[in-house]
């Protein structure tokens, strides 16, 4: 009977159950912007001409009518928000679309952690779809909270909001054909895996790409996404809070004129008060147009190319048969987003009704440390003499690596002009603490410390004095997980994040004036300027992107993947 339906609402022999009139649409499969009306019913666009029955009428008085945006990539509990927040301000700018994967919780919480995130998005008007977690721990060089593996996906993959498995970083793993890689790469089945394989290249890409890897997300250069897009692996340019790449791979892509129908737009991980202030993949778009990329070009890899990539049939254009996702713009190249429509109901401007049904109490503490004192953030010993340091780069999530001696370490420690960094496991009460040093990050007194800390989420912590960093880090286990920041034992700022120590369920308005508030007084304390305190310190903890990091079992050579 629907199919019946849209059969006669297309040819005018019934009444649709909306009509957009007088709308500029923009076709993604030719490239044309066409006068038209949008006839809609059952939440399916019906037809694309000239319609005026229905049981509604709205006009959009020339406006650009383009389809709904698709977010491709994303990890919702770097917003800090719950995902239903986190919906609500993807709405807001467009977005209809979410495909996230849930690694941070699952890091945490496991099976169950995944379970959550998605329950808790459920009484949201967008399509939510999932990308199974493939590597939980990301690696055998730190301490999570949970396990997942090929039964755990095996059971998980038939769920129709599941649309395949999430970023495989353990492409050594893949290389090698380690059999419990493979298994969760055979777990996929038909459906889209996602890759992570920062500066891989020549045979090792093509043999990554040949394991069925069908997208990335960690193109930092124009090369680098050109080599993957040869190799037949879908680039999903990424814009986020800490790695901002549209830039380096747009202007490339402009330059020398390539297709682009195998490339999306991602934010990876964004924190609420950047998606708040600029949106996510409008930004893309808005950043893209400014590089010189043609408008359509633009709105295809924000629309259509990431449907097809991920094999959402009826997503990504304004055409007979699609889902009535779509968005009305006043100004087609600042993508100024005036309503946004979903399955044909007009969810922007206006508040959706229903809360989710997921239990926010279910991880009631996920800050479980062992006892630990002042000497538990004494350096190593090295019998070189030399103390390796961990120097961050400038808006790039890339760390470069080099030594100092020993005794020249505590001078600079003492100066200011090197801190200490430390993760501290919080799981399991394992006792495990790695500790390195850290330049470029600023600080000059006090610590700072956060269960934010990718992708195991262990309490990172950087200080000047070993004392402060105790006090940081019992004020993170007081608070149940969230940022500290101190100084000389006595607190300057903190947000708590209780649920699994990274997201909250506050307001978004209140919560980004108290960070913002808190990020300020972190940098009075010296951290540098252009550096976000907390977004830099997470990723210093992350083992799978080069070339130096730290992680709870020691200082870490991300490149040669081994411990130094």
């Amino acid at each position: 009977m629907f199919r019946e339906d849209m059969i006669k609402t297309a040819l005018g022999r019934q009444d649709a159950e909306l009509v957009i009139k007088n709308a500029r649409i923009l076709n993604v499969f030719t490239g044309e912007i066409l006068p038209g009306d949008i006839a809609v019913t059952g939440g399916m666009i019906a037809g694309v001409g000239d319609y005026s029955n229905a049981a509604c009428v709205e006009d959009a008085g020339g406006q650009f009518a383009v389809p709904g945006l698709i977010n491709t990539h994303c990890h919702v509990e770097s917003s800090m928000m719950t995902p239903e927040i986190y919906c609500r301000e993807e709405l807001r700018w467009g977005v209809t679309t979410v495909i996230t994967d849930p690694h941070e919780a699952a890091n945490v919480a496991g099976v169950d952690g995944i379970r959550f995130m998605r329950e808790s998005a459920q009484g949201a008007p967008i399509d939510y779809f999932i990308q199974i977690p493939s590597c939980v721990p990301s690696t055998a060089f730190e301490h999570n909270g949970a396990s997942i593996d090929a039964e755990d996906i095996w059971g998980l993959i038939g769920d129709r909001a599941v649309s395949g498995v999430g970023e495989m970083m353990n492409y050594p793993g893949v290389l090698d054909c380690n059999k419990a890689v493979l298994s969760v790469l055979d777990a996929a089945g038909e459906k889209t895996i996602d890759g992570h394989a920062p500066a891989l290249s020549g045979k090792e890409l093509q043999a990554y790409s040949a394991a069925g890897i069908r997208t990335d997300h960690e193109s930092t250069t124009f090369n680098e996404a050109l080599e993957k897009l040869r190799a037949g692996i879908a680039v999903l340019v990424r814009e986020g809070s800490a790695a901002k790449d549209v830039q380096a791979v747009i202007s490339g892509v402009v330059e020398h004129g390539v297709c682009t129908d195998m490339m999306a737009f991602c934010t990876d991980d964004k924190h609420i008060a950047d998606i708040r202030r600029e949106g996510t993949v409008r930004h893309c778009i808005r950043l893209s147009i400014a590089l010189g990329l043609a408008p359509i070009a633009a709105y295809r890899m924000a629309t259509i190319n990431a449907a097809r990539i991920y094999g959402l049939k009826n997503l990504g254009a304004v055409a007979p048969g699609y889902q009535a996702d779509f968005i009305l713009l006043s100004d087609l190249e600042d993508v100024a987003v005036s309503q946004v429509y979903k399955r044909g109901v007009r969810v922007f401007p206006g508040e959706y009704a229903g809360r989710t049904s997921a239990n926010y109490k279910m991880f009631p503490n996920s800050v479980n440390i062992a006892p630990i004192n002042e000497t538990s953030f004494a350096l190593p010993h090295r019998e070189d003499g030399r103390q390796p340091v961990i120097n961050i780069a400038k808006n790039r999530i890339v760390t470069e690596k080099s030594f100092i001696r020993s005794e020249l370490a505590r001078d600079m420690l003492a100066s200011g002009q090197l801190c200490k960094v430390a993760v501290v496991e919080r799981h399991r009460a394992t006792g495990n603490i790695g500790v390195g040093l850290l330049a470029g990050y600023g600080l000059k007194n006090g610590a700072i410390a956060s269960t934010v800390s990718h992708d195991s989420h262990n309490i990172i912590v950087a200080g000047t004095s070993d004392s402060d960093m105790l006090f940081a880090v019992r004020e993170i286990e007081r608070m149940r997980g969230g940022y500290a920041l101190v100084r000389d034992g006595v607190t300057l700022g903190e947000l708590p994040l209780p649920l699994f120590g990274l997201m909250c369920d506050r307001d978004p308005d209140e919560f980004i004036k108290a960070l913002d508030e808190l990020i300020k007084k972190c940098h009075k304390e010296g951290v540098n300027s252009g550096i976000d305190p907390f977004i830099a310190l997470s990723f210093m903890a992350l083992p799978v992107i080069p070339e130096i990091r730290v992680t709870d079992m020691g200082v870490f050579d991300a490149v040669k993947f081994e411990f130094i």
